[in-house]
């Protein structure tokens, strides 16, 4: 049989418009191509990147997950679907907006797909087990992260960074680690109207209060009209360890870290 199909009408299949009908979740997702990947992206862009950030990693101040990893609210492209399609009841992730076309959930689906590093599929130059003797002993990191509840608070907790960080960018944490600071991990100088001074991590700021914790996870909150003066860093309290660690070094505390995940941290 030989289909004669119009420009227009391949162009409306291509991009998934064709949705005279919804589709059953229960099919699963039939829109898994790249160029679905590609479509996608441009709908998360458009509708899910302000919360969940434009490269899908999350927001700490709102409390949008990260998007690129294990999920924890889904497992499966169909629960995902749902969750956009529906939104999570008493949480901040609302519906998707009930015009959008099914096909563009799926697409959604799709793209997020794409941000899932398999560990399974990379072939990393480092040792896993060299790398968890560096992080216990000469890179002394639980004393800034937790792991598996262990460990300080100076830095986010590492039990599953394997699925929100891929390999290069460990790297580039742990070697460039001012290149990329969220907010959550900026800190602060506080000067009070005595001279005494309290510095920390900012955990928040609005246009009239500060809040920071100490090193000794200590809390201290602070209305900006009662004190002298605040001072603001972006740079991150994370040592760089391009000089104090091999290249070989690096490779393996990469390695180590991309290692872990849920699947190995429970």
């Amino acid at each position: 049989m030989r289909w004669n199909l119009t420009p227009i009408l391949l162009g409306a299949l291509v991009a998934g418009f064709w949705v005279d009908a919804p589709l059953a979740q229960d099919e699963g997702n039939l829109f898994d191509t790249a160029v679905d990947a590609r479509l996608g992206e441009r709908y998360f862009q458009r509708t899910c990147s302000r919360c969940h950030s434009p490269d899908a990693t999350g927001n700490d101040e709102t409390g949008a997950p990260n998007l690129t990893g294990t999920l924890s609210n889904a497992s499966t492209d169909t629960g995902v679907f749902r969750v956009i399609r529906e939104g999570l009841r008493g949480t901040a992730m609302l519906p998707i907006n009930p015009d959008t076309p099914d096909a563009n959930v799926w697409q959604i689906v799709t793209y997020l797909n794409t941000l899932r590093t398999d560990p399974a599929n990379m072939n990393l130059p480092g040792s896993a087990a060299a790398g968890q003797a560096l992080y216990a002993g000469k890179g002394d990191c639980a004393s800034c992260h937790m792991l598996d509840g262990a460990g300080g608070r100076k830095g986010p907790d590492l039990s599953r960074v394997g699925e929100r960080r891929d390999p290069d960018e460990l790297r580039t944490d742990l070697t460039d680690p001012n290149e990329d600071v969220l907010p959550r991990w900026w800190t602060m100088q506080i000067t009070r109207d005595d001279g005494s001074t309290v510095q920390g991590l900012r955990m928040n700021e609005d246009t009239f209060t500060l809040r920071i914790i100490d090193e000794n996870a200590d809390l201290w909150s602070f209305a900006k009209s009662d004190v002298r003066s605040y001072e603001r860093s972006e740079d991150s309290t994370m040592p760089s360890y391009e000089e104090t660690m091999t290249a070989s070094e690096v490779d393996d505390l990469v390695a180590y870290l991309f290692s872990l995940r849920k699947e190995t941290s429970e």
